[in-house]
């Protein structure tokens, strides 16, 4: 294949669908989420030997999601890392943060998540839990996450439409119109639309923004056998950027910081979020029960990246933290027009076959993907003044752009086979493996800094599962993922330039899930191990350090969940417990048994729900969630304190005039506790970033 697929397939969707949406006014009203996760269609997670999370439509609903980290914080192996509430949601999946590169799909198809994702046309949000080399060839371990948008109803649906409006979080304010319907001969065609604007005023003052999202769904079922579908989404978000807080001196300030975006100046800009992203898929049923599948996938993001940065303490010689009297030297950070661009092909073929008298459930995919970073030549990074967490600052606008940029080009071919074996009635095999040929390249704007990588990588999986009785599965997997990394073409390298070894980092978990009458249930031991680069030397002049695999990351842990569903009742509760050490480092062999910064040694999160029988329509519902302490500092010299939160939600069903609506009152951290969120280290600074305070959130939801 070319390396370039064309650039014009989000627009072409979004033009041969027009004209169709105004032909018929039926609509959908979202249905439940397939308890699956992509690329393993047709089994049911019951079933999988893996963790996996699936956050239905209703459940998104209910939290009033409005990006993927509101939905994931549902699950316990989830935590923020370096997540600011006006930037791209960054995560961390079982201590290891998810790449926003390589971690994240889009209908089972790589994209970039560097940039803003609405959540308005999504139908849910799929977590793929552990070593992820079985669904990517390149991407960091802990997790896969995966964004499955809004579809057409299936042609037996009347289909409905709904208007929802929203007040909260803060002084946020939003509408957003969802229309689904069928027409055309036998409802051949089907459309689902979504549209959204919210004024943003959120919790943190100071941070006001809009955002807007226009998405477009269609399938055409041209035959019994073949399916085309389609879709495509437009969003802008434009909000001031908010700074992270930090220790000041050797202090933890209080988290009321938090809540005032301090780092805003007169002059300060908003960040702009522009994004085009479209897929298109061919379905077409063979003989004997296979289905051949291709689809194509093109995101083309636009980025005004500004923000009034606060960074470390000239005055008293530190650069990684604020100043003892809470003071900070303040940047002018804008790196304006950044472009990033992502194509992906694939065809798929699943089938059944029968060898040596056992059935087997097999896939072949082929991928084909280009990753493009093309930014401005130069962006501003000046000192601007000084600053304070009260809001009192010295500072004048500094934008002139002195600092060049580093462009990105990445090309990469996976092919993989997946194949399930049915040993007997109770046992099955599983096997897996993906071969990925990749081609990147990096160099400063100005071509300095060359940097070249071609390797071939492989990353098999191997899994084993067992019915047992009381309809519970157990099972046990082993598998690997793969990162690459070439060293910074700088001289202060030995070996500048130069692509290092594959780091493989593998996974053995062995797991129980199951369901017996109203009682669900699961368990999860895993333990993945990542290998870690790490600067050999002084790394201040010429030739002065190399770069080098140097130990690993052990992250051990267990995941236990259990739920409960009756007529009236709705119980929920999961637990993480994660025991994560730095090994084997010989540059710096006294990081061996200390812990990573901002990772919790467990995380709870619990929910209740009650239907009130004597109020047709009402449910009411508690969630807790609680993280434990984390280092904040190397060898925990400084930690972060645990912190528990009560959400309460009302949910009331009803009729308004004639017509079906749903009124959600929410309020979250119930007893208004201040507390610091998360803290996490980023490009060698100590931060902090809070917790939301007690809000209320009014959503009323009417179907027309």
């Amino acid at each position: 294949m070319a390396h370039h697929l064309p650039k014009l397939t989000c627009h072409a969707l979004l033009l041969a669908s027009a004209s169709a949406i105004a032909q018929n006014n039926t609509v959908l009203v979202t249905s439940p989420a397939a308890q699956q996760v992509s690329g393993f269609e047709n089994l049911s997670l019951r079933e999988a030997p893996f963790s996996a999370t699936n956050i239905d439509n209703a459940t998104l609903r209910d939290l009033g999601a409005q990006r993927i980290s509101d939905a994931l914080r549902l699950d316990s192996s989830v935590t923020d890392s370096y997540n600011s509430p006006a930037y791209w949601d960054i995560l961390s999946v079982r201590g290891f943060t998810l790449d926003n590169r390589y971690n994240y799909r889009r209908e089972g198809l790589p994209i970039s998540a560097e940039t803003m994702i609405p959540m308005d046309n999504k139908e849910r949000i799929e977590l793929f839990k552990g070593t992820s080399g079985i669904q990517a060839g390149t991407s960091a371990p802990g997790g896969l996450a995966n964004y499955v948008v809004k579809r057409p109803p299936n042609a037996a649906e009347t289909g409905s439409r709904s208007l929802t409006v929203s007040y909260g979080n803060g002084n946020n304010s939003s509408v957003a119109l969802d229309l689904g319907g069928r027409f055309g001969d036998n409802n051949a065609l089907g459309y689902r639309v979504n549209a959204a604007y919210e004024d943003l005023n959120p919790y943190v003052q100071n941070a006001k923004g809009h955002r807007q999202l226009l998405a477009l769904a269609m399938d055409w079922r041209i035959s019994s056998n073949t399916r085309l579908e389609w879709e495509v989404e437009s969003s802008n978000r434009q909000q001031m950027g908010v700074n992270a807080a930090s220790i000041t001196g050797n202090t933890l300030p209080s988290p009321v910081y938090g809540q005032n975006n301090f780092s805003k100046q007169s002059w300060s800009v908003p960040g702009v979020f522009d994004g085009l992203t479209g897929s298109m898929r061919l379905k077409q049923k063979l003989e004997n029960g296979w289905l051949w599948t291709t689809q194509v996938g093109a995101q083309r993001l636009k980025t005004d990246d500004r923000l009034s940065y606060a960074y470390g303490c000239y005055a008293e010689g530190n650069y990684d933290r604020f100043c003892s009297d809470k003071t900070f030297d303040l940047y002018d950070y804008r790196s304006e027009n950044e472009r990033r661009i992502n194509d992906a092909l694939q065809t798929e073929l699943t089938g059944q076959v029968q060898l040596a008298g056992l059935q087997h459930d097999v896939s072949f995919s082929w991928l084909r993907q280009r990753q493009i970073d093309k930014l401005s030549p130069m962006q501003a990074y000046n000192w601007a003044g000084t600053g304070s967490l009260s809001g009192v600052s010295d500072s004048a606008a500094a934008p002139e752009p002195y600092d060049l940029n580093t462009n990105r080009q990445e090309y990469s071919t996976e092919i993989s086979a997946k194949d399930r074996i049915h040993v007997n009635q109770f046992a099955d095999l599983w096997l897996g493996l993906r071969a990925s040929h990749i081609q990147r390249d990096s160099q400063r704007t100005d071509g300095s800094r060359a940097t070249h990588d071609d390797r071939t990588i492989t990353t098999p999986w191997l899994a084993f599962s067992h019915k047992l009785p009381f309809n519970t599965t157990s099972y046990a997997s082993y598998g690997q993922g793969v990162e690459a990394q070439v060293t910074p073409n700088r001289s202060r390298y030995t070996n500048a330039g130069v692509a290092l070894p594959s780091a493989k980092s593998t996974q053995k978990e062995l797991g129980f899930k199951g369901a017996q009458g109203a009682w669900l249930w699961n368990a999860a031991l895993f333990d993945i191990t990542r290998p870690v680069w790490g600067d050999q030397g002084l790394c201040e002049e010429a030739n002065s350090c190399t770069r080098k695999l140097d130990g690993v990351a052990a992250h051990k842990g267990v995941e236990l969940g259990m739920g409960y569903r009756s007529t009236q009742w709705k119980l929920d509760t999961a637990a993480t417990w994660l025991n994560a050490k730095r090994a084997d480092a010989v540059i710096d062999p006294s990081q061996n048994g200390q812990r990573p910064l901002n990772v919790p040694s467990l995380v709870v999160r619990a929910a209740a729900e009650y239907r009130w029988a004597h109020i047709p329509g009402l449910r009411t519902s508690v969630r807790l969630s609680h993280e434990g302490q984390r280092d904040l500092m190397e060898g925990g010299v400084m930690t972060l304190p645990a912190w528990t939160t009560a959400d309460l939600a009302a949910h009331y069903s009803t009729k308004v005039a004639g017509q079906d609506a749903d009124w959600t009152l929410a309020l979250e951290n119930v007893t208004n506790r201040a507390y610091w969120r998360e803290s996490p280290k980023q490009f060698g600074h100590y931060y902090l970033y809070a917790g939301a305070p007690r809000n209320l959130r009014l959503t009323v939801r009417t179907l027309f």
